[in-house]
């Protein structure tokens, strides 16, 4: 009677994700931190986006616009368009750190309404729009190539 040793144990399999990131499977690695950056981007920028609707309401001569463009507001108006969607991205930015699906759909809904409002105040501050409309493509890049790391 011989005694047979047991099989050694299989080696894991690869991850076969698509940029897959070892034994992990999270899918990107820049997508993984950058949830987590772009959502702190967007308690950033919604906070920025408050202060500057607030300033915008209280005194309408702290901006100033060159020419005539087809989407003219009042600057009131835009102080009131950049209040709510900052408290509306301030609220997705936070849901963000929960990696659950609804809020990134949700960040993805709110920055892109972030992105037409920005693109659109662009006669009033150029580089700070720019500079935000770059934020938000990062944003949503970032949400778009999130992979968790939980079952479906």
């Amino acid at each position: 009677m011989t005694s047979a040793a047991p099989p050694p144990p299989a080696p894991p399999a690869p991850d076969r994700t698509p940029g897959g990131s070892g034994s992990g499977g999270t899918g990107d690695p820049w997508a993984t931190g950058g949830l987590a950056l772009g959502g702190t981007l967007m308690v950033v920028y919604g906070l920025f986006a408050v202060l500057q609707g607030i300033t915008a309401i209280a005194d309408d001569e702290v901006y100033t616009s060159f020419g005539d463009y087809v989407f003219e507001f009042d600057l009131t108006a835009w102080g009131w368009i950049h209040l709510v969607v900052g408290v509306l991205v301030v609220a997705a930015g936070f849901g963000l750190f929960t990696g659950a699906a609804w809020a990134r759909v949700v960040a993805a809904v709110v920055v892109g309404l972030a992105l037409i409002a920005n693109f659109m105040w662009l006669p009033y501050q150029p580089f700070w729009s720019i500079i935000m409309i770059l934020t938000g493509l990062f944003v949503l890049w970032s949400v778009f190539n999130y992979r968790s790391t939980r079952a479906a």
